[in-house]
C-alpha cells in the first residue's frame, strides 16, 4: 500500500508542476529538484511533516492528493 501512496503523491505533484521546470517548482516547494524528481517518480517517500509543508505551499489539502 505504501508504494501506491507514494505513486499517488507523485502523480499529484507532476500534475501541479505542469510545464514548470523541476528547479523552479522545487524551489517553490522548499525542496531540491532531485528530491522533487524522486517524489514524482515514487522512488522516495515523503514524511508527514514534509507532506504538510508541501500541501500548504500548494494551498492544497490531503484530500486533494488522497481523495478516498
Amino acid at each position: 500500500m505504501g508504494k501506491s501512496l507514494d505513486k499517488q503523491f507523485g502523480r499529484f505533484l507532476r500534475e501541479r508542476r505542469g510545464d514548470v521546470s523541476y528547479a523552479v517548482f522545487a524551489r517553490r516547494l522548499g525542496i531540491s529538484a532531485s528530491t522533487l524528481y524522486r517524489l514524482e517518480t515514487g522512488e522516495q517517500s515523503v514524511t508527514l511533516g514534509k507532506l504538510e509543508d508541501v500541501l500548504k505551499r500548494l494551498k492544497s489539502g490531503v484530500r486533494d492528493v488522497f481523495p478516498e
